[in-house]
């Protein structure tokens, strides 16, 4: 008798692209939980041409297959639908776009196809397919609600152009502080210049550590619990929270669909390893959201990216996908010239 795990298909695969690594669940139509999920520790390459299609399927082809051996689905049975979302999609996507639809229904069976913006998963798993808004906050910051005709979209330009409010913004302006005392500008910590000095060392060698870094904002965000636990007791970093505050809910209120006929508050959920700063930012962000959108109500994230991009894949092969489609935020090969394209 086989020891595989048998489960009753037909089987959906939702992945999630991201700086830590290449995360697979196989799930099926009408079951919301996933069967199983794998995690691919190496991220996924991006080139000249943007995300490296070749480098992706060289990761997520041998996982799937180990998945449905596993489950019982190594019959060479097609995948209803495969959701991937994945970080810098909707800029840096279209290799992706233009080669993983053959390529998959090659390779897998593969029948439906959906590619998606990170920021677009993370909706899913946190909103669900209801109008409503999504903050999703870690090193950046990007904002996406809908009103289920059109998306809508805030931030989420990087560490140089935007992400404000995220963590590398939050670290930035906190050693920003630092430095400030430790030149007697006004505006310094003192605080936070004890906390740069014990985690980076010597202040004036900090731009020498920082600047050479090709993860500069991972480095950046580092600081922000830092300013976090400096928050209670120093001014100064209290102040960089409300700051962050003030333009998470900016971002919010920007994405934020109206109220319809029945005054439904607008909902907007918070996801995102940002939000695990605990009160000394969700005190502040609470105060600015009831000032800026006074028609929200806020709810926590009720799944991550992997789990939305499983939901996707469902809805898609059960042929109820109601998030609107985009060229570049939610692509799904083969709907033709319908897709929402503002």
């Amino acid at each position: 008798m086989s020891s595989r795990k048998r489960s009753p298909g037909p089987f959906v695969l939702g992945v999630d692209s991201g700086g830590s690594g290449l995360r697979v669940a196989l799930g099926t139509v009408g079951t919301p939980a996933p069967v199983d999920t794998t995690v691919c520790a190496e991220p996924v390459r991006t080139g000249p041409a943007g995300i490296d299609a070749g480098h992706l399927l060289e990761q997520l082809l041998p996982a799937a297959g180990r998945l449905l051996e596993q489950h019982g689905g190594g019959d060479g049975s097609p995948i209803a639908a495969v959701a991937i979302g994945a970080a810098g999609m909707a800029t840096l996507g279209g290799q992706l776009r233009a080669e993983l639809p053959s390529a998959l229904e090659g390779a897998l069976g593969v029948r439906r196809l959906a590619l998606a913006a990170d920021a677009v998963t993370a909706y899913a798993g946190a909103v669900g397919q209801r109008p409503g808004a999504v903050v999703a906050a870690g090193t950046g910051m990007i904002a996406l609600g809908t009103d289920l005709l059109s998306w809508r979209r805030a931030d989420g330009w990087g560490h140089l152009l935007g992400d404000s409010g995220g963590g590398a913004w939050i670290g930035r302006a906190g050693l920003d502080a630092a430095m400030r005392a430790h030149d007697g500008r006004r505006g310094g910590s003192a605080a936070l210049l004890a906390r740069l000095e014990a985690v980076f060392g010597p202040a004036p060698e900090l731009p020498g550590l920082l600047y050479p870094r090709t993860d500069r904002p991972a480095v950046l965000a580092s600081f922000a619990p830092e300013v976090a636990a400096c928050a209670g007791h120093d001014p100064i970093a209290a102040g960089i929270l409300r700051q962050a505050a003030g333009h998470i809910a900016e971002a919010a209120a920007a994405v934020c669909p109206k109220a319809g006929a029945d005054d439904e508050p607008c909902e907007v959920a918070l996801t995102g390893g940002l939000f695990r700063m605990g009160d000394p930012l969700l005190v502040p962000l609470g105060e600015e959201l009831s000032r800026q959108i006074p028609q929200a109500r806020t709810v926590p994230g009720s799944g991550d990216p992997l789990t939305g991009a499983l939901s996707i894949a469902q809805a898609l092969a059960a042929g109820d996908l109601q998030l609107p489609r985009h060229p570049t935020l939610l692509c799904v090969p083969g709907d033709g010239p319908g897709q929402e394209s503002s």
